[in-house]
């Protein structure tokens, strides 16, 4: 099987690669290389990379034509909050304009096959829980939650979701749809809540959480995603839409002060500072969602998936991994991005 990943230099892009090509299937990982893309997090894979950005329809075309994929994985999205804050007009255009231009060149592609890879093709579109909006203090998203999105990032991913399931309803496109919660794990840029923390920790630096650090989200390993998307795109059913969650509702607080206790455990501070001192309640985020939450029961009913990891389990091989892989990340700090602060609309 030959699969077309989008975005597979990223974060949870190169968990699916090194999952694809390890399981034997051959893997070509079109990416842009923006800011976030690291080709360290798919070394030694073997798959093929077509650097081409989803905006560019001929660049696309040209990379479905070379390589005649049986399956596309789309992943490839500008997908940080607080950037979509500063910035939402990338946001649109990558993750909306750019999802359609890859849906349009898919369909063309897709057209062009003989009756039985028409058949057997499969698009799978990758999202986020934040379309749902936010939670109250009970409940769970499910795959029939209206949507709600609050941040241009959530806006721009919604209606990405809406263009995929568009082609799927119009077109009639083999068209899947997974929307899951956050993520962490090894190869997660350091702009992200668990490796900003480890890193600030790992320099005794001050650990800035947002607002009173009430905010609960859904945790998941990013290894679980990695094989729930493998296997919503061999057994999932065509226009469907599947949830991947954690099961594992922590506050932002919560998260910092476990890896506090890990870094204590394992990177102690000069003096024997503990970690959990660090912690510096900052301006929250504008418009931070309270709370997100997944119902993962038809990806587990229908398809017999479920987390592998717990939070302490997938906490703690995360901190070993960034302790264990520290050229990995300082080459990321040697870049453009040195851990600053995002998302405070400071525009007049």
């Amino acid at each position: 099987m030959k699969v077309m990943v989008t975005g597979g230099a990223g974060f949870i892009g190169s968990a699916v690669v090194r999952r694809l090509c390890a399981a034997g299937a051959a893997v070509v990982n079109l990416d842009a290389l923006t800011y976030a893309a690291n080709l360290d997090n798919v070394a030694d894979t073997g798959s093929i990379l077509e650097v081409a950005d989803i905006r560019d329809a001929a660049a696309v075309a040209a990379v479905f034509d070379r390589h005649k994929p049986d399956a596309v994985m789309h992943l490839a999205a500008e997908s940080h909050v607080d950037r979509s804050i500063d910035g939402p007009m990338e946001f649109v255009a990558t993750n909306v304009v750019g999802t359609a231009t890859l849906l349009g060149a898919a369909r063309a592609y897709w057209l062009g096959q003989p009756a039985a890879r028409r058949a057997a093709f499969r698009f799978l579109h990758v999202s986020t829980d934040e379309v749902y909006g936010t939670l109250g203090a009970e409940g769970l998203f499910t795959e029939d939650t209206p949507y709600r999105p609050n941040s241009p990032y959530s806006a721009s991913k919604a209606a990405s979701d809406h263009l995929a399931r568009a082609w799927h309803e119009t077109y009639g496109m083999p068209v899947l749809i997974t929307n899951c919660s956050n993520n962490y794990g090894p190869y997660q840029f350091p702009e992200k809540l668990i490796p900003l923390m480890i890193l600030k920790g790992l320099a005794g630096e001050p650990l800035p959480v947002y607002g009173n650090g009430a905010n609960v989200r859904d945790w998941l390993y990013v290894e679980d995603h990695a094989e729930a998307l493998c296997l919503v795109l061999e057994k999932g059913v065509p226009g469907r839409t599947y949830n991947i969650g954690g099961a594992c509702e922590k506050t932002n607080l919560e998260v910092v002060r476990a890896l506090c206790a890990l870094l204590d455990a394992r990177a102690p501070l000069p003096g024997g500072k503990a970690h959990a001192e660090l912690i510096a309640f900052v301006a929250d985020r504008p418009g931070h969602d309270l709370r997100y939450a997944m119902d993962i029961s038809r990806i587990s009913e229908e398809l017999g998936w479920r987390p592998r990891e717990n939070f302490a389990s997938g906490l703690a091989r995360t901190l070993d991994w960034y302790l264990g892989n520290r050229a990995w990340w300082r080459r990321v700090l040697d870049g453009s991005y040195r851990g600053e602060r995002l998302g405070l609309d400071a525009a007049p």
